[in-house]
């Protein structure tokens, strides 16, 4: 699937360590050196999700874009929305180096950064400069590793990026940060979205705009708790789930690197994730726009996630792998099954093979 001109780049990026590399395309990001998305997505791609317009269901996931460097040159390569993040209120520098890890034999990687960024007023500051130009660009807010109070560290995120986020993502899900998935757990997640839901309503009475609240759920919650946690964001009325984040699973793994601690993503995610996110389709009755995250990289996948349950999609490791190409293919891919299905949308798609993905095991 890589177009031509990924297939010269790829070597050289792989030849640098993951995160040289990376920073390698933020570099190329920032001073225009990306492949446009030209021309307009087709109009069967639109949606009108949580009161925001998205030309098509695309992004790139949290965890590219730390700290608002990019966010309009993502928009730029055709992507319907970005997302900036994980952003903690105070900078902190993540885990010790090396912390992320190319399982190539498996079309994976394997993460511990820890939240590295520069703080909420580095992102803020980029925001604001920004503001007035088209395009939906999320805010994934997160707590700091040594915070006393996490979930003051959220409501900070909602006050400080009120005025700049098109919506916010709240990060209860990485594996990198000791304690953070305890969030997830339904007292704990009832607690924390009290305090959230509050803040925003209080921002709102004071004349704020008012921002969708998406909750990123990991893919490896206990069988048991899915239920519950769907329950309580229910109750919450959340705007959106994200689902999922990276995976502490390793079954099938080929590459030496799989022994390595922290999070997996990229093709060795997609059966769990697209599992879970059906089960909260499933849960949720279709009610809550989800965003498909997990080992997304050809065209078939994405269709697949939308099939599951996804109104959105997000990507990274898969373009990694394969280049910026493999966002055109999956709009190209994604319009022709919707023509040829007889379809007005994608919501005519989303969820038609929910009941088969909910039935994979998530082990």
């Amino acid at each position: 699937m890589m177009s031509g001109a990924y297939q010269f780049i790829r070597p050289m990026l792989f030849a640098l360590s993951p995160e040289d590399a990376h920073e390698a395309t933020l570099k190329a990001l920032e001073t225009g050196l990306y492949p446009r998305g030209f021309g307009s997505d087709d109009t069967i791609l639109a949606q009108r999700l949580f009161g925001l317009d998205f030309p098509n269901p695309i992004g790139i996931a949290a965890g590219y874009d730390k700290d608002a460097r990019v966010p309009d040159a993502v928009l730029g390569m055709g992507c319907g929305f970005a997302e900036i993040g994980t952003v903690t209120p105070r900078p902190q520098a993540g885990n010790p180096k090396p912390r992320v890890f190319r399982l190539v034999e498996d079309r994976a990687l394997i993460n511990r950064l820890g939240f590295n960024n520069a703080g909420h007023d580095a992102a803020l500051h980029r925001l604001r400069a920004r503001q007035g130009r088209n395009g939906i660009v999320g805010v994934n807010i997160g707590a700091n590793k040594d915070s006393t109070d996490r979930s003051a560290d959220y409501v900070l995120g909602i006050r400080t990026f009120s005025s700049v986020a098109s919506y916010f993502t709240v990060n209860v899900s990485s594996p990198n940060t000791p304690g953070l998935r305890d969030l997830q757990a339904p007292a704990a997640l009832d607690e924390l979205l009290t305090q959230i839901m509050n803040t925003r309503a209080e921002l709102v009475k004071s004349g704020a705009p008012r921002r969708p609240i998406i909750v990123k759920l990991a893919p490896d919650i206990a069988e048991d708790d899915i239920a519950p946690i769907c329950d309580r964001l229910l109750a919450h009325t959340v705007d959106g789930i994200a689902v999922s984040n990276t995976t502490l699973a390793r079954a099938g793994l080929k590459s030496s690197f799989a022994r390595e601690t922290g999070g997996l993503s990229g093709r060795p995610a997609f059966r769990r994730s697209t599992a879970m996110l059906a089960r909260v389709y499933r849960l949720t009755n279709g009610v809550v726009p989800l965003i498909g995250i997990g080992g997304i990289d050809s065209a078939q996948s994405a269709l697949a996630k939308i099939e599951a349950g996804a109104s959105l999609l997000q990507l990274y490791t898969g373009l990694v792998y394969e280049g910026p190409g493999l966002l055109g293919a999956i709009k190209k891919h994604l319009t022709q099954e919707a023509r040829r299905s007889n379809a007005t949308s994608l919501a005519d798609l989303r969820g038609r093979r929910a009941d088969q993905w909910a039935a994979e095991p998530l082990a």
